[in-house]
């Protein structure tokens, strides 16, 4: 079973400025909550209950959304508003939530290797905190988990112009769309990517990936990459990827995250639909 997970957002959130500089990128609100609780509610829906935060500096609202607000708490329930008050008591009983504080910015690998103590010897999921999905993708990885027995990583096929900015995976047989990957490569030439299938932010990892990051040499950007860990992986261990059949977005600029409260509320809320309907057809 699949109990614990990482999700490190100690990032600066650069692309975001200046929305980001004085509020954390993964508290950005999409429609009626921040992104970082979307990503939460999906794994404790899964059944992963026990979650670490990578943590860095500026990054206190995450830990007081999470946290209980006694005082606020009370004001809701003296003035009646039960059915808010049912919504931040839920934020803060869903989940057992840790934190870790990243002392230096050296990459995505570098703070899942934070996670190390915290996981111990299991498999766990690890979720970048800016990264929505219009389903629950942590199920499938589990599911593909417990039928592979290994590794696993979310994958999403993309025009091949835009491979450059992700990591991108190589791949033989598909079954179904799982694919065994047998190679991947950090932000790749779009003349030197293996495939158009890149690397969503979503993996179940083996807990051999602790050693593994703990000898991995910073790569691009002068960072620590989880694909360069990932790629070593693949020498000892198996593992597959999961193509992903539902939208995903990337709260990583302001048109990204516009585009997702957009998309959003006009699925969520008739009203908003019928307003943007209106306000195009002027």
């Amino acid at each position: 079973m699949v109990r614990k997970a990482i999700i490190p957002v100690a990032g600066f959130g650069t692309r975001l400025l200046p929305l980001t500089k004085a509020q954390p990128k993964e508290m950005l609100p999409v429609v009626d909550k921040p992104v970082v609780q979307y990503v939460v509610e999906d794994l404790v829906s899964a059944g992963v209950n026990n979650i670490l935060f990578v943590t860095g500096k500026g990054k206190q609202a995450i830990e007081n959304h999470f946290d209980k607000n006694y005082e606020l708490e009370c004001k809701l329930k003296e003035s009646n508003k039960l059915d808010l008050l049912e919504k931040i008591k839920k934020i803060d009983e869903m989940v057992n939530i840790f934190y870790v504080r990243q002392k230096e910015q050296k990459g995505l690998g570098d703070a899942i290797l934070y996670g190390k103590e915290f996981v111990g010897d299991e498999y766990f999921v690890a979720m970048v905190g800016d990264t929505i999905y219009s389903k629950n993708i942590v199920e499938d990885l589990i599911k593909a988990h417990k039928k592979y027995n290994c590794s696993v990583i979310a994958l999403e096929r993309v025009p091949r112009e835009v491979v450059h900015k992700y990591g991108v995976v190589e791949i033989k047989d598909n079954n179904n769309g799982v694919y065994e990957i047998v190679d991947m490569v950090e932000k790749p030439s779009v003349e030197e990517a293996p495939s158009n299938l890149i690397i969503t932010g979503a993996y179940i990892l083996s807990p051999k990936i602790f050693e593994i990051l703990k000898n991995t040499k910073p790569g691009r950007g002068g960072e620590i990459q989880l694909t360069d860990a990932m790629r070593t992986l693949l020498e000892e261990e198996k593992i597959v990827g999961v193509e992903i059949n539902c939208k995903r977005y990337d709260i990583g600029d302001i048109f990204s995250w516009l585009k997702a409260n957009v998309e959003i509320a006009y699925e969520k809320y008739p009203e908003f639909r019928e307003f943007l309907i209106n306000l195009i057809n002027k």
